[in-house]
């Protein structure tokens, strides 16, 4: 998980809507099982963040955002995202 993201769903988590929180709460509790990267913080949203490291260090991204996966797919950044709230599935080739 990157730093940018973390942050993001640590702000989810203490503010917002009581779905929202739960969601983000549940993604930060999966996200304690992951190695954490700092990345450099240029001030870009978390989006653009995620497509940027993804692009450069051509890594596979785990997101149910669709505008995001479009963005990524459209740079060929292998996307994992839950389908059916319990199936995974992947759009792009992992090699």
């Amino acid at each position: 998980m990157i730093s940018t993201v973390k942050r993001e769903l640590e702000i989810l988590a203490a503010g917002g809507a009581l779905k929202e929180r739960r969601m983000a709460d549940f993604a930060l509790r999966l996200a304690e099982k992951c190695k954490f990267v700092t990345v450099e913080d240029r001030g870009e949203p978390a989006d653009d963040v995620i497509v940027r490291v993804a692009k450069g260090w051509r890594s596979i991204v785990f997101t149910n955002d669709r505008v995001l996966r479009k963005r990524l797919r459209d740079i060929s950044v292998p996307v994992i995202y839950v389908r059916q709230k319990s199936r995974l599935d992947i759009d792009g080739l992992i090699l």
